[in-house]
């Protein structure tokens, strides 16, 4: 008779422990976050190894904590970052995002059909991969009416690739000797998610982290005209859309830290609590892939996802080294 203990307990998770037990585990992870000791990537992998071995005690609140936190932390980054840098890097990338949105809808429109993948789930996908990720997904999909398997679906494959991003990125840019401003532009078209665009410039410079972040917020306000096109594609007649209102809230920080003297002196606490508001965010992101998130995606929307990324990536690479 076999007396050994099972490798996965009955809950799903690699070890079995009590509720409590998981919530100091969750707890004191959360406090090694908002300290300067534990990197965004760092963060990453705990809250992935968290969400396989013991699991997430919070689960239920999570994607409203880290949409909540990702945009304080993305406004308290702003008061870094300089008004007049900040215009020219916009100008910039919106050529760069321009093409890289519209070719993302074509040739998702035509992985998805080729891959016979459900038609909301492969728009949902090509969206998060076009526009921002997460928020594009969770903005559009009550716009096409999509249902919760196709949502989460579509979640599941873009946190997943932009965890691989956040190590491949900054390995990428040094292997081929990018510039910051150069590796600012490529994250922000290239990366889904704008936790993972910051986590990842943020790495590789300040001022890549300039480039990247304003890039990646202009490109965010594309998801009201996609959402709109959207509404008109699958006849949503409500047409309601979501609009990022903290977008406006980070340009303000950003004209208060260029134009308003008092702001240089409490600058450097704002941007250290925001900068431990993102690696939190990138751990509780971490944290909701649990087994079963990451078993439900499926292999061929997942296949979707990476064809898209690849060609994105690599068409984004080519451009900002030899265009920009």
């Amino acid at each position: 008779m076999n007396t050994q203990p099972p490798l996965i307990s009955p809950t799903g998770f690699i070890l079995n422990t009590s509720e409590n037990i998981r919530r100091v585990i969750f707890i004191t992870c959360i406090l090694f976050c908002i300290t300067p000791y534990i990197s965004p990537a760092v963060a990453l992998v705990m809250g992935l190894a968290v969400a396989q071995f013991t699991g997430h005690p919070y689960l239920h609140i999570n994607h409203k904590a880290t949409h909540l936190l990702l945009q304080i932390s993305v406004v308290g980054l702003g008061f870094g970052m300089n008004v007049h840098s900040a215009l020219q890097a916009g100008k910039e990338g919106i050529l760069f995002s321009i093409a890289s949105i519209t070719c993302t809808f074509i040739f998702g429109h035509f992985i998805g059909k080729w891959l016979n993948i459900e038609k909301k789930t492969s728009y949902l996908i090509s969206s998060g991969t076009a526009i921002c990720g997460g928020s594009a997904i969770a903005a559009i999909s009550p716009v096409i009416k999509a249902g919760e398997k196709q949502i989460s679906v579509a979640l599941g494959c873009v946190f997943i690739l932009n965890s691989v991003a956040l190590f491949v990125f900054p390995a990428i840019g040094h292997h081929f000797n990018l510039t910051q401003t150069q590796f600012g532009l490529w994250c922000a078209i290239a990366i889904h998610d704008t936790s993972s665009v910051v986590g990842a410039a943020g790495k590789y410079g300040s001022h890549a982290l300039e480039v990247a972040t304003t890039v990646k917020l202009t490109r965010a306000l594309w998801i009201i005209p996609v959402a709109f096109l959207s509404a008109f594609i699958f006849k949503n007649k409500s047409k309601k859309v979501s609009i990022p209102y903290f977008i406006a809230l980070f340009v303000l920080a950003m004209v208060a830290n260029t134009y308003i003297p008092v702001i240089k002196q409490v600058r450097p606490y704002i941007i250290t609590i925001a900068k431990a508001g993102l690696t939190l965010t990138l751990f509780l992101i971490g944290a909701g892939l649990s087994g079963k998130v990451l078993a439900s995606v499926g292999f061929r929307p997942l296949l979707q996802g990476i064809a898209l990324w690849i060609i994105i990536s690599v068409t984004a690479l080519y451009a900002v080294m030899n265009l920009a």
